[in-house]
């Protein structure tokens, strides 16, 4: 487990970027946190981590949106308004999550029956009392189970 500390969108953005320029593919990395944490912003730096250039935004309504720019493609799924994690099968996760890219996905908590134990683990926090721009980013890499979630 590693915990990072960050005080602006741009420094979480830079551990997005450290993390993207370890990725090798094949990679799942969820994303959680409460709405307006920053999960995209940390999208965003693992992207340009991955020599991304084009714009990157949160697909909320297409649910997937896929990057070939880079060095590795990056999948990057928003799992917000999936009802039932069937609904995946239909978008084909199983070619991203099993595939050579880099595949990310925001609240993978919604499905998490679907997350392979190997999955990188990423919890985004506020702390008001921090600042607005506070964030505690947590980092679980391989299989821990539910202890991700104490």
């Amino acid at each position: 487990m590693e915990i990072r500390e960050t005080y602006s969108p741009e420094e979480s953005c830079r551990i997005g970027e450290e993390l993207g320029r370890t990725l090798t593919g094949s990679e799942i990395i969820c994303l959680n946190g409460d709405m307006g944490t920053g999960k995209t912003v940390l999208a965003q730096g693992i992207a340009l981590g991955l020599g991304i250039e084009e714009p990157v935004s949160s697909p909320t309504f297409t649910i997937l949106q896929s990057y070939e720019g880079g060095r590795l493609p990056l999948y990057h799924f928003d799992v917000y308004r999936i009802e039932e994690p069937e609904e995946m099968e239909e978008i084909g996760y199983e070619d991203c999550f099993f595939g050579d890219g880099v595949t990310l996905v925001e609240w993978s908590d919604l499905i998490a029956e679907l997350i392979p134990e190997h999955a990188i683990k990423i919890w985004i926090e506020k702390d008001p009392d921090k600042g607005d721009d506070y964030r505690r980013i947590t980092i679980f890499r391989g299989d821990l189970g539910d202890s991700a979630t104490e």
